[in-house]
């Protein structure tokens, strides 16, 4: 169990989007009105040098989201401590809005994967995971939020659902659960695929629903791809229809959440991602008209 003495960080309302190196220069230029950005954690960990320089610039106009995807929180063999040295590091410099990583493991002894791979969902694994967030939880000393996964391959012997693994981590550990609404699409597009649904969106509904509102603590929107046999979660379009219909659903059941646009492949004119914030920000706000412009 977490220590009953760590802070939460405070939640930055509303909109943001990932600040991706080729935008770089035009959020600084340009600064819009993003009511935050997220980076990935792993980019900043050099001490000092450009990359750090430019993140401080970018924390002194807009609260900043660090997101991780090497903690590796399902791993039997432990979180990485050269890596949980380089995110406290991290912290305690940009002093974030929030840290995030994922339900998932990457790392065994002498083994890192090249992907966010699923963890059993188990009891076992529950009580793995749990020990990993805690111990992440104790050196930052504040609460982390974990991802759920878009994932291509399943475990046989599952003792639980998703929904009530992450509902029961975050009880046990105090930690924050950010919700990936793409992501749980994506799952159930290929759960149909492979004949388990018929309707993915109201597997989706219900796989929401599911989700305990108190601990969450940001969504995430993207854009995914139709492969033939499988969908993958490649972060490289615009948020399609029905995950627009997902999210406004997400806020219905969670209330009013600070919500990322997500865009890491194929990367846009940095107009376009502006038009996914201002596409989130009238979901959010009932009556207020959807304006899209074309790519």
């Amino acid at each position: 169990m977490t220590s009953p003495t760590l802070r939460s960080p405070t939640a930055a309302p509303g909109v943001g989007m990932g600040w991706r190196h080729p935008h770089y220069a035009a959020l600084l230029e340009q600064r819009p009105a993003l009511d935050f950005i997220e980076v990935h954690s792993e980019n900043f960990f050099a001490p000092g040098g450009a990359a750090l320089s430019v993140l401080l610039e970018g924390r002194e106009n807009y609260p900043v989201s660090l997101h991780g995807v090497g903690l590796s929180l399902g791993s039997a063999a432990g979180v990485d401590p050269w890596h949980l040295d380089q995110l406290a590091r991290l912290v305690r410099t940009i002093e974030p809005v929030r840290v995030s990583d994922h339900a998932s493991f990457a790392r065994g002894p002498g083994l890192h994967a090249s992907d966010l791979l699923p963890v059993p969902l188990s009891r076992a694994a529950l009580d793995v995971m749990c020990d990993n967030v805690s111990q992440v939880q104790d050196r930052l000393q504040c609460r982390i939020a974990v991802e759920n996964l878009s994932a291509y391959v399943q475990w046989r012997d599952n003792e639980m659902d998703e929904p009530t693994f992450l509902n029961a981590l975050a009880r046990r550990t105090g930690c924050l659960l950010l919700i990936d609404v793409n992501n749980v699409y994506v799952n159930t597009l290929n759960a149909q695929l492979r004949g388990e649904f018929t309707d993915p969106l109201t597997e989706s509904r219900r796989w929401l629903d599911a989700i305990a509102p108190q601990h969450v603590a940001e969504l995430h929107l993207a854009g995914h791809m139709h492969c033939g046999d499988i969908v993958i979660d490649d972060h490289g379009s615009r948020v399609c229809e029905a995950v627009w219909s997902l999210y406004a659903h997400a806020l219905q059941r969670y209330g009013a959440v600070p919500t990322l646009i997500e865009w890491d492949t194929d990367l846009p004119e940095f107009q376009v991602l502006l038009d996914e914030v201002d596409h989130a920000r009238a979901v959010s706000v009932p009556g207020q008209p959807l304006a899209r412009q074309a790519a």
